[in-house]
Parts: structure tokens; sequence; C-alpha cells
């Protein structure tokens, strides 16, 4: 009997999807993220250690970071693949905040909400600050730090969140297992959100090539991430110089990784959208 070869993929051909047409995800470029039915406009596109994001800006002004994914999106009613831009990124666009979004010059501070964001550190809320202070103030909140989170169902608690009065917290290292993750199940609430990034400590946040160094070093479980950080790095061990230096090279969104990005702008989103009557 003659053998038959047969490709990888046996799907019959009346099954299979036409290729959707490819567009490059241009700057202000507004589309719709398939599987959420988000809208907006291309703000950047970059490439992360998973694959290339897309970051969209709504009518409101605010952010939401999608993976660049075949079929993802829609242009006009039609599916479309979004693909990075061909020939160099264009040049931060005047009259846009650090975030990348609109500034509005001229407008004034908002008298502070009952809402607020906790971080977890002095250094995160430092970084909060110089990439979205523009934005906050424009919003009205505030954002405050907590010295580590193994409280933290006592603090949100303590601050009642409730109708008017919601409250997001950003965790570092949340991941499945993990001690944060555990005490971030505990606390429930439609008026609360808790997320967080999978870094050990903010500093990871920053991409390395912003800092001048290619990797943050990986430091063992059990010495102090900050001074074994500068150790392997050759720096001095003074965690305040090193802070110093790291913050001073964040000039925008673009010197932080989407895995930060997306979680600030979610907790941004979450307390400043009105409740629902």
């Amino acid at each position: 009997m003659r053998s038959r070869s047969y490709g990888p993929d046996l799907t019959p051909p009346w099954k299979k999807q036409a290729p959707a047409p490819e567009v490059p995800a241009e700057r202000d470029l507004v589309v719709e993220e398939a599987a959420t039915g988000y809208c907006g406009a291309v703000v950047r596109c970059e490439k992360t250690a998973e694959g290339f994001t897309v970051t969209l800006e709504d009518r409101f002004g605010k952010h939401r970071v999608f993976p660049l994914v075949p079929r993802g999106f829609l242009l006009e009613g039609r599916v479309v693949t979004l693909v990075r831009p061909t020939g160099p990124a264009p040049a931060r666009t005047p009259g846009r905040t650090a975030s990348g979004s609109v500034a509005v010059p001229g407008t004034r501070a908002r008298v502070a909400r009952e809402s607020r964001i906790y971080v977890e550190g002095r250094h995160d809320a430092e970084l909060v600050e110089r990439v979205w202070g523009d934005d906050l103030r424009i919003e009205g909140v505030v954002v405050e730090y907590l010295e580590g989170v193994d409280d933290l169902p006592a603090i949100v608690a303590d601050f009642a969140p409730g109708p008017g009065r919601r409250l997001g917290v950003l965790v570092d290292h949340l991941l499945p297992g993990t001690k944060e993750h555990r005490i971030a199940a505990r606390v429930t609430g439609p008026a609360v959100l808790v997320v967080g990034h999978p870094y050990i400590d903010v500093w990871q946040a920053v991409k390395p090539a912003s800092v001048g160094i290619p990797a943050w070093p990986a430091v063992p479980r059990g010495e102090d991430f900050k001074l074994g950080t500068c150790r392997r790095l050759g720096w001095p061990e003074n965690t305040p110089a090193a802070w110093k230096r790291i913050l001073a090279a964040v000039d925008s969104f673009k010197d932080l990784e989407p895995e930060l990005l997306g979680r600030v702008e979610e907790l941004i989103d979450f307390v400043t959208q009105p409740d629902q009557e």
C-alpha cells in the first residue's frame, strides 16, 4: 500500500480562515480590539519579551495595551492583523504628557477625589508620579505608598471603599503562588481593585536599555534585592543613589515595561470611572 505524507495542518480547506490583511499600527490609526470591543487610536507600538504590543487611546484619553495577534483587530468593520510599522519610530508628539496622553495646556489640577491609588513603596510612587503625574493631577487622583502589603486586608478595610470612594492597589511581584498573590486574593469588593506586575521590585519595570545596562541581574532569594543589584552592576552599594540614577533615566512611558504600563493605566481607569446608578 502506498504511504501518504501529510502536512501538519489537517484542517479541511472549507474551515480555514482567509488570512486577514496586514495593516501597520501607525500612530493615530483608529481600530477596535476584536475580543473586548475596545476602540481607540494607536498611541505606540513596541516590542516586549512576549512579542509586540500596541497601546490604544480611547476618546476619554484612557490607554489600554494589547498584544499584536493575527486577526486581532477591526478596522472600519473589517478584521485585520496589525503589524509593527516599518521605518524609524516617530518622535514624541508635541502636546503629549510623559504617559503619552494628550496634554491640555492651562488646565488646573482637579480637586482631589476621595478615590485613591495605593502603591507598594516610595520608589513605586515616585515612578508613577514621574510618568503619570500630569494625568493624575488633571483627574484629581492622589497616589499614596504603603510600607509593604502584609497588612493589605486591614488597610483596605480601614480605607472603607464604597460608592464614590474607589481604591486601586498596585502590588509588586504579583504572581500565582507568591505571598503577594495570597494576600491580594483576600481583598475583594466592587469598589476595590488589586493588580500587580511580575517584577520583584519596581526597579525592574524600567527598561534596562534606558538605564544603560544589558539586563537586570538575577539576585538570589534571601539577598537584599536592591543591594544585590548594585553589587552585580558594579554600582556603589547605595540604594538612594542607585534609585536616583534609575529614575533620572525615565523620561516617558517608553522607558517602562508594558507589564507596568498596563497595570497603572488599568488602576487610573478604575478609580476615575463613575459609579453605576
